[in-house]
């Protein structure tokens, strides 16, 4: 079985977050794909970040009508910071040894990876599906093979090779990094909240219930 962890704020989360994770999904056979929320992110600034329980409760309503999402409160019941090497080696404990499990992030948030808590380990323990955000500067595919070949090459090791047929970076001693070719929606959370507070509307950018719950709970106002 293949099962991908998607971990973020989720602040809230919205059309975008789905979009990405249904063609992750399909463009990887994962038959599996849980939904993260994280309880005290260690690199944002937590002045507009909602409540967890009230960002876990978001991701759950939205994720409800998809039986391959799975919302997931790994972070929320551990205590302190949420650190990801600690949410992959709860999973890779807790899930069938046959399981094959990927990291699933954007490509921001993985160009920040050398600054995250044991990202050595990290990258020897699973292999990682990037996707880009929406954000001009990552719609050509070739851009963001570019700035991630550079990366790796500088910051985490010289032994990564591109393999165009597999789309992906390959090391002997490490997991491979994966590309993914997304159909990217121009949507993103900062954009949602500033909408709230100008209140104006958001039913393009999150499911009904989503938009209800925050207006119901007087979110980001």
């Amino acid at each position: 079985m293949r099962i991908g962890l998607f971990g973020g704020t989720f602040n809230p989360i919205h059309y975008g977050h789905l979009r990405a994770a249904k063609e992750v999904c399909e463009g990887f056979d994962l038959q599996t794909l849980y939904f993260i929320p994280s309880a005290l992110p260690p690199h944002k600034d937590t002045q507009d970040v909602a409540s967890a329980a009230d960002r876990l409760e978001m991701t759950r309503i939205a994720v409800s009508g998809d039986p391959e999402f799975i919302p997931s409160d790994v972070e929320l019941k551990r205590p302190g910071l949420s650190y990801t090497i600690d949410t992959v080696k709860y999973f890779k404990k807790s899930l069938n040894i046959k399981t094959d499990l990927f990291l699933v992030m954007g490509i921001d948030a993985f160009l920040e990876i050398d600054t995250w808590k044991s990202y050595a380990d990290l990258l020897q323990i699973i292999p990682f599906i990037v996707i880009a955000r929406p954000d001009p500067k990552w719609q050509d595919a070739s851009r963001q093979r570019q700035v991630l070949e550079e990366f790796l090459k500088r910051r985490i090791s010289g032994g990564y090779n591109f393999s165009s047929s597999r789309l992906g970076f390959f090391h002997a001693d490490k997991q491979p990094i994966f590309i993914s070719k997304l159909s990217l929606l121009d949507i993103s959370s900062s954009t949602i909240r500033e909408l709230i507070k100008a209140g104006r509307s958001i039913q393009s950018f999150v499911p009904p219930k989503v938009e209800s719950y925050i207006k119901s709970k007087g979110l980001y106002i």
